[in-house]
C-alpha cells in the first residue's frame, strides 16, 4: 500500500511539473496581477486569420490581439493568382526549346516558359499586381499601427517611462565633486517641472551579496522542507548536520543582510556614483522635450534619451561609457560576421546532399541508397531540410548572447538587435547560399565548357531550388512548431534542474521569444514573396505554414509565455523593413529573369516598380517611423491636462520616481507587507 502511494505521489509531482512548464502563464495569473497592463490590440492587416495572427504575436503587446478582426490575407490572394493564373500558364507552355520536358515541379515554374514568349507578359502583370497590392497593404498597416501606438500612449498615460528620462555623460560637480549634485542643479534651473533624480552607483559588491543572500535563502528553505529534496540532497543531509547547518546559514544570512544595508547607506553610495541618472519630471511634456533636445554645449555631456520601461531595463549596461559602446558594437559585428561565414560550411554540405548525382561521382558506395525504394527521395528531399533546421535552431540563442554584449539599455532593444542579426544570417546562409551552392555555382562551372548555355542555365537557376524551399517550409513547420509545442529544451532543462536542485512551486515563466520567431517567420515571408511569380505553387504551402503557426502560437501566448515588457509596437518597423527587402528581391530577381528569357521590354518595365518601391520605403521613414521613435508633444500635453483635471498629476509622477529605484537599492529581509521599491539610504550613526 505504501508503495502504491509513493507511485501515485510521484505521478502527481511529475504532472504538476509539466503543468508548471506548459501552463506557466495561466498558473501565474492566480498568484499575481500582470506586471504590465497592455493595449487591447495591435493589428496587422498584412495577414489574415493565419499569417496576420502569427506576425501579430511578434508585433503586438497583448494576447487579446489574436482575437481581433480578420482582414485580407496577402498570401491567400497571391496564392489564388499563382494557382489560377501563373501555374496553368507555366504548365501549358512548350518548355525551353531543345530540352526534354521535365517531370518535376519545374513544369509549374517560370523555367518552363520558352525564351521570348509573350506569356512572360502575364508574369509581368502578376508582378505588378502583387507589388502594388503589397505596397497598399504595407501603407495601410503602417498607418494603422501608428494610430494604435498613439492610442496606447493615451490610454496608458500613467506609465513611469513617460515622466522619466535617462541622462548619461554627467560632468562632476565642481563644488562637491559628485555627479548627483550636478544633475540636480542643472535640471532644477532649466526645467520648471523637474521633480527628482536617481543617480546610479557601482553595484558590484551589493549585487554579489544579494546573490549570496538569495542563494542562502533557497538553501535554508530546502532544508526546512525535506519533502522537496531529491535523492542526492537526501544523501547529503544524512551525512551532514541538517538543523545545525540551517541555523548557521540563517546567522550567515543575517550578516549578509547587514553588510548590504551598510553598503546601501548614503555615505557609502556617494563614493560609488556613476555619471548616469534617471531624471523624473512632473510633466510628460517637459520630459519629452528634455529627451529630444541637446542639454549641454558639449554634445557628449548630459546626453538624454527616453528612459526604458522599468521592467525591461538592463541595469548593468547603464554604466558602460560611450567610448566602450563603439568597441562593443564593432566586436559584436565581427563575431556575427564570423559566425555567418563559418556557417557556410554546413550549409554547403547540406546542399551537397540535394545534388545526389555529384555525391555518386565523388563517393560511389552512395549508390546503395537507390536500392531501397523511397530512401533516395528522403535523403535528397527531407534530410537536408531537417539538418538545416537543426543548425538554425541554435542560431537565435547565439545571436541573442552576442547582442547582449553590445550594451543595449533595454531588453527590447537587445532583442530587436538580435532579430536583425538572425534575419540577415538566415537571409545570407539559408536563402542566398542555398541558391548559390545548390544550383548557380554548379551551373556556372559547367558553363565554362558550354558558354552558349550560360543564359539558359542562369534562368533555370532561379527556380531550381523551389523544391528545396517547399521542403524547407514544410520541414520547418513540422519540426519547428512541434518543438515549440513540446518545449523540449525547456522540459529537459527543468527536469535536470528538478533532479539536482529540487522542485519549485513557482510556475516557469518566460517572455515571448521575439528574437527567434520574428526572423524565422520573416524569412518565410521573404521566400514566399521572391517565389510568388517564379514558383507559384510554393504559396499554398506557405499559407498552410502560417495556419499551423497560428494554431501553435495562439496556445503558447495564452498558456506558456508571459508578457515581460511592453513592446508598444516597436517590432513593426523592423518587420516592415524585412517585407520591403522581400519585395525588392522579388523585383530584382524578375528584372534579371526577364532579361535571361529574352524579354527586354518586360525587364525594363520592371525597373520603375523597383524605383517606386524604394521611394515608398523612404516615404514611410518620413511619414510613420518618427511615431515609433518619439512621443508627440501634443499627446504629452493632452495627458498632462487630463491628469490635472482628474487630480492625479502628483500621484503619477511620484510613482515614476519609485519605479526607477535600482534593484540593489531595495531593502533586503523585509516583510512581505513592506514596499519593495523604497530605497534604503539611511546614514549610519
Amino acid at each position: 500500500m505504501t508503495h502504491v502511494k509513493e507511485i501515485i505521489g510521484k505521478e502527481i509531482r511529475e504532472k504538476d511539473f509539466q503543468r508548471r512548464v506548459f501552463n506557466g502563464r495561466r498558473r501565474s495569473r492566480r498568484r499575481r496581477e500582470p506586471a504590465v497592463v497592455l493595449s487591447d490590440e495591435y493589428t496587422t492587416s498584412f495577414f489574415d486569420s493565419s499569417t496576420q495572427h502569427l506576425l501579430v504575436c511578434l508585433v503586438s503587446v497583448s494576447h487579446q490581439v489574436v482575437r481581433s478582426r480578420c482582414r485580407i490575407n496577402c498570401f491567400s490572394v497571391c496564392s489564388i493568382v499563382g494557382v489560377l493564373i501563373l501555374a496553368p500558364v507555366n504548365y501549358t507552355s512548350a518548355g525551353p526549346s531543345g530540352t526534354k520536358r521535365p517531370n518535376s515541379m519545374e513544369i509549374f515554374t517560370v523555367s518552363n516558359v520558352p525564351k521570348g514568349s509573350d506569356r512572360l507578359w502575364v508574369h509581368f502583370s502578376c508582378l505588378c499586381f502583387i507589388s502594388f497590392y503589397v505596397v497598399y497593404l504595407l501603407h495601410k498597416e503602417y498607418k494603422e499601427m501608428s494610430r494604435k501606438r498613439i492610442e496606447h500612449l493615451k490610454h496608458h498615460r500613467k506609465r513611469p517611462d513617460q515622466f522619466t528620462i535617462l541622462v548619461q555623460g554627467i560632468p562632476v560637480c565642481a563644488d562637491h565633486g559628485i555627479y548627483g549634485c550636478n544633475v540636480d542643479h542643472f535640471f532644477s534651473k532649466h526645467y520648471q517641472t523637474y521633480q527628482s533624480y536617481q543617480i546610479l552607483h557601482d553595484n558590484g559588491n551589493i549585487e554579489s551579496l544579494q546573490k549570496l543572500a538569495s542563494s542562502l535563502e533557497k538553501q535554508i528553505e530546502r532544508k526546512r522542507d525535506t519533502r522537496r529534496c531529491n535523492f542526492w540532497q537526501w544523501i547529503w543531509f544524512k551525512f551532514t548536520s541538517g538543523p545545525l547547518d540551517a541555523r548557521s546559514q540563517e546567522q550567515k544570512l543575517k550578516e549578509v543582510h547587514h553588510s548590504i544595508r551598510i553598503l546601501q547607506c548614503k555615505n557609502m553610495l556617494k563614493q560609488k556614483e556613476l555619471p548616469v541618472a534617471f531624471v523624473s519630471f512632473k510633466s510628460r511634456l517637459e520630459a519629452a522635450q528634455a529627451a529630444e533636445t541637446q542639454q549641454h554645449v558639449n554634445p557628449l555631456s548630459l546626453v538624454t534619451r527616453y528612459a526604458p520601461e522599468p521592467t525591461e531595463t538592463i541595469w548593468s549596461n547603464l554604466a558602460i561609457p560611450f567610448y566602450r559602446l563603439a568597441v562593443y558594437k564593432l566586436g559584436v559585428f565581427i563575431a556575427a560576421f564570423l559566425l555567418t561565414v563559418f556557417f557556410t560550411i554546413p550549409i554547403t554540405a547540406v546542399q551537397g546532399i540535394v545534388q545526389f548525382e555529384k555525391i555518386e561521382k565523388w563517393f560511389p558506395p552512395a549508390r546503395a541508397v537507390q536500392l531501397i525504394p523511397g530512401l533516395s527521395s528522403v535523403v535528397t528531399g527531407y534530410l537536408p531540410s531537417m539538418i538545416l533546421n537543426g543548425f538554425i535552431y541554435l542560431i537565435p540563442f547565439a545571436m541573442l548572447g552576442m547582442a547582449s554584449f553590445e550594451g543595449c539599455i533595454s531588453r527590447s532593444r537587445t532583442e530587436i538587435k538580435a532579430c536583425n542579426m538572425v534575419f540577415y544570417f538566415l537571409l545570407g546562409n539559408v536563402f542566398f547560399l542555398s541558391i548559390l551552392s545548390g544550383s548557380l555555382l554548379h551551373q556556372i562551372g559547367e558553363s565554362f565548357t558550354h558558354p552558349k548555355d550560360i543564359p539558359s542555365r542562369l534562368a533555370s537557376a532561379v527556380s531550381a531550388q523551389s523544391d528545396f524551399f517547399i521542403t524547407y517550409i514544410l520541414t520547418n513547420g513540422m519540426s519547428g512548431f512541434s518543438f515549440e509545442v513540446l518545449q523540449f529544451g525547456l522540459l529537459t532543462w527543468h527536469f535536470l534542474k528538478a533532479h539536482t536542485v529540487g522542485h519549485s512551486d513557482e510556475p516557469y515563466l518566460y517572455g515571448f521569444p521575439y528574437y527567434r520567431v520574428v526572423p524565422i517567420a520573416s524569412l518565410a515571408v521573404l521566400i514566399g514573396m521572391v517565389y510568388a511569380v517564379v514558383s507559384p505553387l510554393l504559396l499554398p504551402i506557405l499559407v498552410i505554414y502560417f495556419l499551423l503557426g497560428y494554431a501553435v502560437f495562439i496556445n503558447q501566448m495564452e498558456d506558456v509565455y508571459d508578457i515581460t515588457y511592453d513592446t508598444c509596437g516597436q517590432y513593426w518597423p523592423t518587420i516592415h523593413h524585412y517585407i520591403f527587402l522581400a519585395v525588392t528581391l522579388m523585383q530584382t530577381t524578375m528584372i534579371g529573369l526577364f532579361g535571361l528569357k529574352s524579354k527586354p521590354g518586360a525587364s525594363i518595365a520592371t525597373i520603375p516598380l523597383l524605383v517606386l518601391n524604394i521611394m515608398f520605403n523612404e516615404y514611410c521613414k518620413v511619414r510613420f517611423l518618427p511615431t515609433f521613435q518619439c512621443r508627440p508633444i501634443q499627446i504629452c500635453k493632452d495627458n498632462d491636462d487630463l491628469d490635472k483635471t482628474e487630480g492625479e498629476a502628483e500621484c503619477s509622477s511620484e510613482h515614476a520616481v519609485r519605479a526607477y529605484t535600482p534593484p540593489w537599492m531595495r531593502p533586503t529581509g523585509s516583510s512581505p507587507e513592506s514596499s519593495s521599491v523604497q530605497p534604503l539610504v539611511r546614514c549610519l550613526i
